[in-house]
């Protein structure tokens, strides 16, 4: 073998194989990638910056679906509501027992107990009034009303007032379509439970077998974005994430691209809480939902906010400053278990006029609530006679 000979041997025995082409059925994002969207992402035109890196931290481990709950597995669930609104139970019927309590009718003097119950219950001034209102037509139409009937008169009022918030139970309520992604903002003040919210409804939507995408556009606080990353492994699902300090819409972007390109089902975005500044609050969700529908026009599809109904009648302000900040479609209400303060669901439902979605009711993974205003009613007041 002449010289030539073995220098080309030797080159071919080094020359790199061909790469296998990928298969079409699902494309898999890089697991470093390159933004699309830079700090400027909301206007019409985006300028060259320095890229931030978005990282796709994938799930442990796929979920498995499961079927429906059984009549056992439901009535275990009603039981366990009722327990989570314990604390409100107790404090509004010892309340209006004491209001009632030596008195065979409705008068006057009973209703002006009746409306001090209520306001103490946080059910809101403005709420309040309207029962009250009411309760009076109904005693100026029945001429007569005695005290025992007043529970199921409550009852029937209190469920009038709140808005229907599901169509469906199907996928936790949402509307979810096949080939395109059904985007949720999540909004509300840091402390709130919009992490574990998130967390939980990801975890309810793997046990449902969909497939979800989160995205940490909360890039002020590392504490939160690694809060969400541990959710996120929890419930299985997939997350996008950047650097802190990142820009909140580029993030948003990357998510939605990335769940288009592999199929997603529901894609979660968890955003900043700072109240300090509303004009910078009201600008930042603006520029991130404007960012979200240049990749899936009607894109988000559900704004929801977040409330601690611990909070009681502060959980009403956080709901004003959100409602002029960004347009809020749907609420959650969390930490109903750990208070006596379960009336602001009432409140916040008529007042804003906004559906009460999910209610949280326990830390456990599955203790988030798709809310019905009859369980809810019925949680309360027990059983109609």
């Amino acid at each position: 073998m002449g010289f030539f000979d073995l220098f080309k041997k030797k080159k071919d025995s080094v020359e790199p194989s061909a790469q296998p082409s990928q298969s079409p059925s699902e494309v898999k994002p890089e697991v470093v990638a390159q933004p699309e969207v830079q700090s400027d992402v909301a206007e019409s035109q985006h300028e060259e910056s320095a890229p931030a890196q978005a990282v796709e931290t994938q799930p442990a481990q796929e979920q498995p679906s499961v079927e429906e709950d059984s009549p056992q597995e439901q009535q275990l669930r009603s039981e366990e509501l009722s327990a989570g609104l314990e604390k409100t139970k107790a404090g509004f019927f010892s309340k209006l027992a004491r209001a009632i309590a030596g008195r065979s009718t409705v008068d006057a003097d009973v209703l002006d107990d009746l409306e001090e119950v209520l306001i103490t219950s946080d059910v809101g001034v403005e709420t309040t009034v309207k029962i009250i209102n009411r309760i009076e037509a109904r005693i100026a139409r029945d001429k007569y009303m005695n005290t025992s009937e007043l529970n199921s008169i409550l009852r029937d009022e209190i469920a009038s007032l709140m808005e229907e918030s599901h169509s469906s139970t199907k996928d936790m309520g949402l509307e979810v379509k096949p080939g395109m992604p059904y985007v949720m903002m999540v909004v509300g003040v840091n402390g709130a439970g919009k992490t574990t919210t998130i967390g939980k409804l990801a975890a309810q939507l793997k046990k449902a077998g969909r497939k979800v995408y989160i995205g940490a556009a909360d890039t002020f606080r590392a504490a939160a974005i690694d809060q969400l990353a541990v959710w996120a492994d929890r419930a299985g699902a997939t997350m996008i994430r950047q650097e802190m300090g990142s820009d909140p819409a580029s993030v948003a972007y990357d998510t939605l691209k990335s769940a288009v390109a592999n199929g997603a089902d529901v894609v979660l975005i968890d955003t900043a809480g700072r109240l300090h500044n509303k004009i910078g609050l009201m600008n930042e969700l603006t520029k991130i939902r404007n960012v979200m529908s240049k990749v899936i026009p009607d894109a988000p599809h559900e704004v929801m906010l977040v409330l601690d109904g611990s909070t009681g009648q502060n959980a009403f302000e956080q709901a004003r400053q959100f409602t002029q900040a960004t347009q809020v479609t749907s609420l959650t209400i969390t930490k109903l278990d750990g208070t006596a303060k379960g009336g602001v669901v009432i409140g916040i439902s008529d007042q804003f006029h906004i559906p009460v979605r999910y209610i949280g009711i326990g830390e456990g993974i599955d203790q988030l609530r798709m809310f019905d205003r009859h369980d809810f009613v019925k949680a309360l007041f027990g059983e109609k006679k």
